[in-house]
């Protein structure tokens, strides 16, 4: 798979804010998914997507790669 030159080129630390980013991006998806659940018009018309487990996994892993990026750039 060709990888774009600025991540080829980025540093560790940038990577694991790229990452964190994107499971935070995940964790904004589930929200939306959680809420529509939540409003929905027939209460027997469960789902099977884990919505709050998905919520809190990708929140949580998103701010430790965030906070271990930063970490990084702070060391240079």
């Amino acid at each position: 798979m060709h990888w774009p030159n600025f991540i080829l080129l980025a540093s560790d630390a940038t990577r694991y804010a790229l990452a964190g980013g994107a499971l935070l991006l995940i964790s904004g998806i589930a929200i939306i998914g959680d809420r529509r659940r939540s409003r929905r018009k027939d209460p027997d018309a469960v789902g099977i997507m884990p919505w709050r487990d998905i919520i809190a996994l990708s929140t949580f892993a998103g701010l430790a790669l965030l906070a271990y990026g930063a970490v990084g750039w702070l060391k240079g």
